[in-house]
């Protein structure tokens, strides 16, 4: 705001906080200023008498227009930062509670005037049982209305919290969230008379993906370690990386780009790649069941919508629609290159046979970049070649080999990385898979495996998913198709897990097909299930949903930190406060480094300006920090050294530094520990000998 606006603003807040202050006004604004659900809840009511169902879309309609004006506003009181009427300002008359988040734009105007606004235009679409009472009773409400609106909004203002202008901005939200909430679902009524499965899709997605953009930039969650590894590989963009292929890093340099150093330019690829994977999985569910001959009742689209549905409601899956890790373009390119493959083997002509083929090459070549999972993929289709006698043909023509071939090339930078890094990758993945462990039963460590994909799939969508793989496979081609790329996957990794632990995300590829085999099952055969058999498969998905649903927010589940995975996403942003704090008062040169590259790539993140960040070697394993330059041979720098947990200075750190002094940094939430940092603030840096890997 300019000066005059801003002097403006203030001798009108003044005007109401203090000049009007009265008695009657002084009782009534406070108690008002909270009640704007009981105050709409009489128009609620005459909506419900007049017309029941009108009044539950007026409910969806108006907790939809509210969630999107306080996601609107939340947003914008982070990128205004402007303080409180109090803060700062004498004088201020306070009748309320002191709120600590910022003040412009007022949440309690918008969110009062979207609920408003929606009831606004759900009266003009009834029609009353007489004429009279359609103009008379309508007019009254709508003026109601805008009273309750505006008096919420002039009573943030009375009560010292509030701008005038926070206000006049909440209402200007909180009226467009409205009437966008309201146009939106006027539009949808419309295309879902003509195609009802897709438009269901269609707004499921696209609320889903606003809702992540959302809670990207005002969640509770920090980048996860491996998330802020990987944004610290795009800084230094090369053919291949120690643990993983180079399409990581390449994405998030795209994000980085265009949007900058910050979650939503790191997490946003995962939005539009878990869209575009429910969408992939539509396509390829509705074609087989149409190829299949299913056409009445809406089956290929319901068998469509179904498979798309479960990449968002399941939690192992709607994890990667927020956090971006290796495995959100992982189920986008398996998911494309199973449909390219599903489409490639039937009978077609050569012409475009052949350029799916080189598709399907692509999308499998960039699929191994992202991740060496990938290359299940190969042994899937070699299986379902092999064993459908009707397209063991496909062998022995140019298709499939052109498709290997291409994929093969698409991995070539990977193979050059490594052989001027003594094949670190190769190295690093036999350590992960325990090939030196020899042969070896884990009895628990197979449990623990089956448990975890119990939890992260749920009992029931796993079970029915089983069920239709087994079923479909002997009904039909593609059944079998969709067998072999989901059984074999997920029988390796079990048995694996009898050798060796085995992380519940590793066999989520066996997934994305058993979705599209569960979407056509249950599509095929909903009308010959009984009721009980239907209630579970509801109950089951609504189980998928909550536990997804949950895991947005830990704090309602209040688990312990150690119990909860999300822990390790929280508490580093007040770490790379803490540090940025440490530096700002330290004279340069200095560094920064730890002993993990969890906390090593966090802190690059994190602390102001985004330094480089070292991670020194006091026996781990090999990482990505070993190959990069080090700190070794900064002679004469002071240093800051991090450390998980209350931990004493390591004995190799202590004889490289002149002199450490050790602070014990704690995160609590609620007044529950969540994590200690031992941060020590080392001088006069004595050099020190860069030790070789022993592990991978």
């Amino acid at each position: 705001m300019s000066g005059i606006e801003n002097l403006l603003d203030h001798k009108l807040f003044f005007f109401i906080n203090r000049s009007l202050s009265n008695p009657l006004f002084d009782a009534f604004m406070p108690l008002i200023t909270d009640m704007a659900v009981s105050l709409l809840l009489p128009v609620v009511l005459f909506i419900l008498y007049i017309d029941r169902r009108k009044a539950l879309i007026a409910v969806i309609l108006a907790l939809s227009a509210l969630a999107l004006s306080d996601g609107l506003s939340n947003l914008l009181k982070h990128f205004f930062e402007r303080p409180r009427p109090f803060v700062g300002m004498s004088d201020v008359l306070v009748l309320a509670g002191r709120g600590k988040s910022f003040s412009m734009p007022s949440a309690h105007a918008a969110n009062t005037a979207s609920a408003a606004t929606v009831l606004i235009v759900v009266l003009s679409w009834l029609r009353s049982r007489t004429a009279s009472l359609s103009g008379h009773i309508r007019s009254f409400l709508v003026g109601y209305l805008v009273a309750v609106a505006v008096t919420i909004a002039f009573s943030r203002v009375y009560i010292g919290v509030h701008y005038p202008s926070d206000v006049l901005v909440g209402l200007a939200i909180g009226t467009l969230a409205g009437l966008s909430v309201t146009a939106a679902y006027a539009r949808a009524e419309k295309l879902f008379r003509v195609a009802p499965y897709q438009t269901v899709l269609g707004g499921v997605l696209l609320v889903l993906s606003l809702f992540r953009i959302y809670y990207i930039l005002a969640g509770p969650l920090d980048l996860s370690p491996d998330e802020a590894q990987y944004w610290d590989w795009s800084r230094r963009l090369d053919l291949s990386y120690y643990s993983k292929g180079p399409a990581i890093a390449y994405i998030m340099a795209i994000g980085r780009t265009l949007l900058g150093n910050t979650e939503i330019g790191i997490r946003l690829p995962a939005v539009f790649f878990s869209l575009s994977s429910s969408l992939v999985l539509y396509g390829m569910s509705r074609d087989i069941m149409k190829s299949e001959g299913y056409e009445g009742r809406g089956a290929p689209e319901a068998a469509g919508l179904l498979s798309a549905l479960m990449v968002q409601i399941v939690p192992l899956f709607s994890t990667y629609g927020i956090v971006m890790t290796i495995d959100s373009p992982l189920i986008f390119f398996w998911s494309v290159s199973l449909y390219l493959f599903y489409l490639a083997q039937r009978d077609r002509p050569e012409g475009s046979g052949m350029l799916l083929w080189v598709l399907l090459g692509l999308t499998v070549g960039t699929g191994l970049l992202v991740k060496y999972t990938m290359a299940f993929f190969y042994l899937s289709a070699f299986l379902y070649l092999v064993a459908d006698r009707r397209r063991r043909r496909l062998l022995a023509s140019p298709g499939p080999w052109l498709s290997f071939f291409v994929s093969v090339l698409c991995f070539v930078p990977v193979l050059v990385w490594n052989a001027k890094h003594g094949w670190v990758t190769f190295l690093h993945t036999a350590g992960q898979a325990h090939i030196s462990d020899g042969f070896t039963i884990t009895v628990g460590r197979f449990f623990e495996f089956i448990g975890s994909q119990l939890g992260v799939v749920s009992p029931v969508i796993l079970i029915v998913m089983l069920i239709s793989l087994f079923s479909l496979r002997k009904k039909s081609a593609e059944g079998s198709l969709l067998f072999w790329f989901s059984i074999p996957v997920l029988l390796f990794f079990t048995l694996k897990s009898l050798q060796g632990k085995v992380q519940a995300n590793w066999a989520l590829p066996a997934y994305i097909a058993g979705f599209v085999s569960l979407g056509i099952y249950t599509a095929r055969y909903w009308h010959e299930f009984r009721r009980a058999t239907r209630g579970v498969l509801i109950a089951g998905a609504v189980l998928s949903l909550l536990i997804s649903s949950a895991a947005h927010y830990p704090s309602i589940l209040n688990l312990p930190p150690k119990m909860d995975p999300t822990s390790r996403l929280r508490g580093w942003q007040e770490l790379g406060r803490e540090v940025s704090r440490i530096t700002s008062g330290m004279k340069a040169p200095y560094f920064i480094f730890s002993d993990k590259y969890q906390v090593t790539s966090e802190l690059a993140f994190y602390v102001d300006g985004n330094p480089t960040t070292y991670n020194v070697n006091l026996g781990r394993r090999m990482n990505q920090y070993d190959i990069w330059p080090g700190f070794h041979d900064l002679k004469g720098y002071s240093a800051v050294f991090v450390m998980v947990g209350d931990r004493p200075l390591p004995e190799r750190i202590g004889r490289a530094f002149e002199g450490c002094q050790k602070s014990l940094f704690t995160v609590r939430e609620e007044r529950r520990l969540l994590r200690d940092y031992s941060i020590f603030r080392c001088s006069g840096f004595r050099g020190m000998e860069r030790k070789a890997a022993e592990k991978f």
